[in-house]
């Protein structure tokens, strides 16, 4: 049977209609405006490393004295300086390095900073080196390079269950107080690294 509807009652139905319709726009365009969200984010996010910006993980590790330590805990007024190494046992480089930031450690202090370092050593490895070498700063173990992934900076060239899987890719990574990531200095390779004179520059400016 058909049925048959009279103006007074298409009327009535129109405001219904129309609330759907809005409804159903509101809903495309928020997904829309989310969806650009994400593909911007992930056109910001570089190979290696996280985009300036971004929210630095919240993530947990154990200094040289077996004590589990966050960026936040060991932070300056200004922030935490994350030099990533590939191994304070085996990597010349990486010793290197370690001993070269020895001298940015007060000059980054006084300018609001804490110097830190991070391998995938064990804290026995870490403890070790720490103290022959008389450093000053704190050297953070990441066994299973679970921080190294967050940061997107493990390198994945390595052999899995080789001696070198879970190294990073070398970085030097500048986290605010606010924890956010301020600025990150890496160079081409794994044999040279950022001078020491840059990063103090580099923190003295942020």
């Amino acid at each position: 049977m058909l049925r048959t509807l009279s103006l007074a009652s298409v009327i009535a139905l129109l405001p219904a209609a129309v609330g759907a319709q809005a409804g159903t726009d509101t809903d495309l365009h928020t997904k829309s405006v989310e969806a650009d969200k994400a593909v911007a984010e992930l056109a910001e996010t570089p190979a290696i490393g996280l985009a300036d910006g971004v929210q630095a993980p919240a993530v947990a590790l154990v200094d040289t004295s077996g004590a589990q330590q966050t960026f936040e805990t060991l932070a300056g007024t200004k922030g935490t300086v994350v030099a990533f190494v590939r191994s304070a046992d085996w990597c010349p480089f990486c010793k290197k390095q370690l001993i070269d930031l020895e001298a940015a450690a007060a000059p980054l202090a006084a300018a609001g900073w804490t110097l830190v370092a991070v391998s995938y050593d064990p804290v026995e490895t870490l403890a070790g080196y720490k103290a022959d070498k008389a450093l000053s700063y704190e050297l953070l173990s990441d066994e299973g390079s679970v921080v190294i992934k967050a940061f997107n900076l493990l390198n994945t060239d390595m052999k899995p269950g080789s001696r070198y899987d879970g190294i990073p890719h070398p970085a030097i990574v500048f986290i605010g107080a606010d924890g956010t990531i301020k600025q990150t200095l890496r160079e081409d390779g794994f044999k040279t690294r950022p001078a020491v004179d840059l990063v103090i520059e580099t923190a003295e400016g942020l």
